[in-house]
């Protein structure tokens, strides 16, 4: 498991329809914004790879995801100063894989 929800769990209080609430639009906005991603980098467009890294970023941060928030953080920063598109190219494959394990992780654990 690579994500935890103690952040969440702290922000609900024992609310579990927040806590599936906060999961669901997870599953619903992070997938689209990192197909988006995979398109900007493709096109070698720096403005939306910054905008929807930056995106991603509070979503993973929510889920204890603290290494994909990483991967997240350098990403936005060469897209923000139009880094190496090398680099953006090499750690992205990373950034997907996390995403998408979470996004299966959750829909089993969740039943979503």
């Amino acid at each position: 498991m690579i994500y935890n929800l103690d952040k969440i769990n702290e922000m609900a209080e024992g609310d579990e329809d927040f806590i599936t609430s906060v999961i669901s639009v997870f599953l619903e906005e992070v997938p689209e914004d990192l197909e988006g991603l995979e398109k900007a980098i493709n096109g070698k467009d720096y403005e939306n790879i910054y905008k929807l890294a930056h995106k991603i970023k509070p979503n993973v941060d929510i889920l204890g995801m603290e290494q994909t928030r990483a991967k997240a953080l350098e990403i936005e920063t060469l897209g923000k100063t139009t880094g190496s598109m090398e680099e953006i190219e090499a750690k992205f494959p990373i950034l997907k894989k996390d995403v998408l394990q979470v996004v299966a992780e959750l829909k089993n654990d969740f039943d979503l």
